[in-house]
């Protein structure tokens, strides 16, 4: 050999190529909405141009946009130039401050801006939530249904989901008997009220008792409130931190103050966690956006045209409510707030997510199959969002009934 050199003895395996991993966190479902969300884009590019549009009922995104001041301040931040580099991790020092001022105004709750943590959208509140709060292997209850992404996160992290069979007898929703049968006692549980996809809400009373019963038997509570401000006062809204002081609060711009694409949420933390939460955040993610941030601050002020949004979404749900039964969807759950109609459809399939792909290519309407949210029975069921087009909303209980022949 040149220079002497020897050719490498072959070691244990040698002539066997190692197959490249592919990590357990990948193994995660998909959020079948997203999915849904594909087929209606590709359905409605393939339509002729004379043909009905395809009803968009299928992803909770609020057809409005950002409101006018938030956009405004947006322009007047571009027009600057200014530089909009990382924020602090947790956020703008006056956004926080203005949250802060939020919870005075909204729950009659003191906080202090320290604890609240923006987020890149509530999706990027939860991994860090979890991670702070659990370790891999740790059990995190939660009722089924429930937003799937919970469930898929805490599985990518190496955590169990716990599901929690809710039905319309607990207004799906969790209650402490289901808890306290559980053995051994989950490590979290997670809350939504309202929830997505029942849009069903906890009374004041039922939140005070779980979040008590949570930090008495050392459960860390996630209280998911992203739907606050959407509710249709059969329940009051509360909010977690009110009753406990180890609860993480979750909220986010997307869905009252229509700020979807901004991705900008966050999170209200106890004081153990604020300073894990800041290091995981300083890592996984820098900050958010700051051009999103001054949106979100500038959103905040915008309550009446917020409100007008608010109005539209409840001449939707009561055109929904009326027009549904009769096309044949005649089990919906108690729509108490969010933007969802939980629908049973067993009178017309067990199979949801067949159901949903023909509603889609016969009647033009996509919708979101019930076995995304509740794997063991959402076949049985399909999730209707009206924060659609109001025009879109109102005509779709006709085109189901000329479809189903009712």
């Amino acid at each position: 050999m040149p220079g002497g050199e020897r050719p490498a003895r072959p070691g244990r395996g040698a002539g066997r190529r190692r197959l490249i991993k592919v990590g357990r966190g990948a193994m995660a479902p998909p959020f079948l909405v997203m999915d849904v969300i594909t087929a209606a884009n590709a359905r409605a590019a393939a339509l002729p141009p004379d043909a009905p549009a395809i009803l968009r009922m299928e992803v909770g995104q609020p057809a409005t946009g950002a409101p006018a001041g938030a956009v405004a301040a947006a322009m007047a931040a571009l027009g600057a130039r200014a530089p909009m580099g990382y924020t602090e991790a947790f956020g703008l020092p006056s956004l926080r401050a203005r949250i802060a001022r939020h919870y005075a105004q909204r729950y009659s709750l003191t906080v202090d801006p320290a604890r609240i943590a923006v987020t890149v959208g509530a999706s990027g509140a939860f991994p860090l939530a979890f991670l702070a709060a659990f370790d891999r292997g740790d059990r995190v209850a939660m009722a089924a249904p429930f937003y799937p992404p919970y469930a898929n996160i805490l599985t990518a992290l190496g955590m169990q989901p716990v599901l929690l069979e809710c039905g319309p007898e607990s207004r799906f929703q969790p209650t402490i008997a289901m808890l306290e049968a559980l053995d051994p006692l989950p490590d979290g549980l997670v809350v939504a009220s309202p929830c997505n996809p029942a849009g069903t809400m906890l009374t004041p009373e039922e939140l005070a008792a779980i979040a008590r019963w949570c930090h008495a038997k050392g459960v860390r509570l996630i209280s998911d409130e992203i739907y606050h401000g959407l509710s249709w006062g059969t329940v009051a809204e509360s909010s977690a931190a009110a009753f406990s002081p180890s609860a993480v609060v979750v909220n986010s711009f997307s869905k009252y103050w229509s700020m979807t694409g901004w991705r900008v949420g966050w999170l209200l933390l106890p004081e153990d966690l604020v300073r894990p939460v800041e290091c995981l955040a300083q890592n996984m993610f820098i900050s958010a956006p700051h051009i999103a941030q001054l949106v979100a601050e500038a959103a905040m002020d915008c309550t009446i045209e917020l409100e007008a949004n608010k109005a539209r979404y409840a001449a939707s749900r009561a055109a929904l409510l009326e027009g549904l039964p009769r096309a044949g969807f005649t089990d919906i759950a108690a729509a108490d707030g969010a933007f969802y109609l939980w629908c049973e459809i067993s009178r017309l399939s067990n199979d949801s997510l067949a159901f949903a792909a023909t509603m889609l290519d016969a009647a033009g309407i996509a919708a979101t199959p019930g076995v995304d949210f509740d794997p063991a029975r959402g076949g049985r069921y399909l999730r209707f969002s009206y924060c659609g087009a109001p025009e879109d909303m109102a005509a779709a209980p006709a085109r189901l009934q000329a479809w189903l022949g009712r």
